[in-house]
């Protein structure tokens, strides 16, 4: 278990946390009153969120890229990410048709990268996707936050992750088209 392994596993012990926090009031909000519990679900997202960021870079530069790192290191940002997004439909801060195309687009692209796997494929990440992840992680913050005063520019950074996770869906599809096919 490397060190890349394990900062992997950490984002996925943080995730039950984090949710705990976001969720605290509908949860008991005596127990921490808004914004505290929405500053300490951010913290914890955040931790999150650059581990995902650090484990890469640590596995690349390292050589340290393994087959438990290569399945558990999307499967953990992508558990982060809908984990938070579903809580948020939950609070009301973001809209459940936004969150079904997030989710749906994740979805075909890892049912795309199974099948090309199978065809020993592999389809790497593309800068629109590294670009939608992102905007999403920035949206996801800017929902958690949850800040009157800057209502606007978080509706306008969570349209542009909505519009950015289409592109790179569309961008997958045509780039890796040829996976599709029978051979």
């Amino acid at each position: 278990m490397n060190l890349p392994n394990k900062l992997t596993l950490l984002r996925v012990i943080m995730i039950p946390f984090f949710i705990v926090f976001l969720m605290m009031p509908l949860i008991n909000a005596d127990l921490f009153p808004n914004p505290v519990n929405d500053y300490i679900a951010f913290g914890i997202f955040v931790v999150a969120s650059l581990t995902d960021l650090v484990d890469g870079k640590i596995a690349r530069a390292r050589n340290l890229v393994t087959n438990f790192g290569k399945f558990m290191d999307p499967l953990a940002d992508k558990l982060l990410v809908c984990s938070a997004l579903i809580c948020l439909i939950e609070l009301g801060r973001i809209s459940s048709w936004m969150v079904i195309v997030i989710i749906a687009r994740e979805f075909i692209i890892s049912g795309f990268r199974l099948i090309a796997a199978d065809k020993g494929v592999v389809i790497a990440a593309s800068y629109w996707g590294k670009f939608k992840t992102t905007f999403q992680m920035v949206s996801v913050c800017m929902l958690i936050l949850n800040i009157e005063a800057i209502k606007i520019a978080t509706a306008i950074v969570v349209w542009i992750a909505i519009i950015l996770t289409v592109v790179s869906l569309i961008d997958y599809i045509v780039k890796n088209k040829d996976v599709m096919r029978d051979n």
